[in-house]
């Protein structure tokens, strides 16, 4: 890979001399592929004056916000760091699909246009479907401005500093979720340099890694599905497995997202969740859309030739030190993949549902051990590693005593206590969907409706006076 980059590195060289050019003018394809030269929405050269409502993002959230204002002729702008949907763009891998099925793709007046609705966008789909929104109702976007400061004005509102200039604003929306920067573990700088080590939102495909092992961290989403897609691609996988829980893909005739959806589970908000404010760090449950949607069990990987490991606890250059919690992690892991199918028995029968009977899942594998004492990456042959550790938010840039001890957002569905500054697009925002494309309308609707009510308010208030 690095006799690679430096060939392309001396082609762009030399063609940048041949056309008495910089080397960084010379365009690849693969340039292309990544950052199109033309954006959809491009910014002028320099932005002012004064907005009713700034939205920082421009992906479904902040798209959302966006249709949802302009439906009630509210004066605003979009301001996009990169392009639209740039988070799918830049940090999902090949294969990635969703995992929720199509039909529940919702934003504001476009819901999935295709005609497999049971089926799992593929991650080029889901660009197309973000951009084809955007397409539909031509949002005041700017794409490539980047919001690096938002603090109080004077007299009341809000100072926007951007790449391209200074605004102000009544209100704010701040449409940028809660995964902003790559969570590596502080022991991972003491692997020794031979090791490939990238995280979750930087894998592509198997072809992209070095040969050899490769060790996947974290068994969240992420983590399960790129370590299926390596081992099926024929690489040696290990597997630090954690605590993240899974989900069968389909039971007694349907998806469990189609049970679990009839059952209410997707309108219950927060408040009313058995764990509360919690739920918003709770790890989602694994489970792929890959090929139609199946489930993903780590024990049948095992099975086939995946090893499988407690959690890393430690590392001393080329020794990891891994907790024996094994066998508790996938016992812990099918017991909420059975609860869920305990509560999908219930609703059928309390309905009188006429639904096929289905035998409950067997484990096919039992480890031998707990998972735990060491692993020496050089002896087991691993060269790379991938960190599927989350991530972390950072709102730095937001100048305002909006957030908690922990720097999370304090809000109520949304609504900041820091008047007309607003938050959209943050898992368990509301309700389970607030994060996803199956609940971002509603909130996005919400606070469309908290925006104009405000804004109403303070028209009367000028009124009075």
């Amino acid at each position: 890979l690095q006799r690679l980059v430096e060939i392309q590195r001396r082609d762009r060289e030399a063609a940048a001399v041949r056309l008495g050019v910089p080397a960084d003018a010379i365009v690849t394809v693969e340039r292309l592929r990544r950052d199109p030269p033309r954006p959809a929405f491009p910014a002028p050269p320099e932005i002012g004056g004064h907005r009713d409502v700034v939205v920082v993002g421009g992906g479904q959230a902040g798209l959302s916000v966006s249709r949802c204002l302009r439906d009630r002729g509210i004066d605003h702008v979009v301001l996009e760091r990169d392009r639209i949907a740039s988070t799918w763009r830049t940090q999902r891998w090949d294969s990635f699909c969703l995992v929720t099925p199509n039909y529940q793709c919702r934003l504001p007046g476009h819901p999935y246009p295709g005609d497999d609705p049971d089926g799992f966008m593929v991650r080029d789909e889901i660009i197309r479907y973000v951009e084809s929104y955007a397409a539909g109702f031509r949002p005041p976007l700017h794409e490539g401005v980047a919001v690096t400061d938002v603090s109080a004005a004077p007299g009341g509102g809000f100072r926007v500093a951007t790449s391209h200039g200074r605004l102000t604003a009544g209100s704010v929306v701040l449409a940028v979720g809660g995964y902003h920067t790559p969570g590596f573990p502080a022991m991972a700088r003491r692997l020794p340099a031979h090791v490939t080590q990238l995280h979750s939102s930087g894998y592509r495909n198997p072809e992209s890694l070095p040969d050899g092992g490769v060790l996947v961290v974290g068994t969240g989403q992420s983590g399960a599905q790129i370590a299926e897609d390596l081992f099926l691609a024929g690489r040696e996988v290990h597997v630090c497995v954690g605590s993240a829980p899974r989900v069968a893909r389909f039971y007694r005739g349907r998806d469990c997202v189609a049970w679990l959806e009839d059952m209410g589970h997707y309108d219950m908000p927060i408040t009313e969740h058995p764990q509360g404010l919690a739920a918003r760090r709770e790890a989602n449950h694994y489970v792929t859309g890959r090929d139609g949607g199946r489930d993903i069990d780590l024990r049948a990987f095992a099975r086939d030739g995946m090893r499988l490991h407690g959690r890393l606890g430690a590392i001393d250059g080329p020794l990891l030190r891994l907790a024996g919690d094994l066998r508790a992690n996938l016992d812990a892991a099918d017991a909420t993949a059975e609860r869920i199918k305990d509560s999908i028995d219930g609703w059928i029968e309390s309905n009188a549902i006429q639904a096929p009977h289905e035998d409950r899942y067997v484990p096919v594998f039992e480890p031998e051990e707990d998972g735990g004492g060491t692993l020496d990456l050089d002896a087991a042959g691993i060269r790379t590693i991938v960190w599927a550790t989350g991530f972390r938010s950072d709102w730095s840039w937001v100048r305002l005593p909006a957030f908690d001890d922990a720097g999370y957002p304090t809000h109520d569905r949304g609504v900041t206590r820091v008047p007309g500054l607003y938050v959209v697009g943050l898992p368990w925002l509301h309700t389970w969907g607030s994060g996803r494309f199956a609940g971002v309308a509603r909130d996005a609707e919400h606070l469309a409706t908290q925006i104009a009510l405000r804004a109403a308010s303070a028209g009367e208030a000028r009124s009075a006076a």
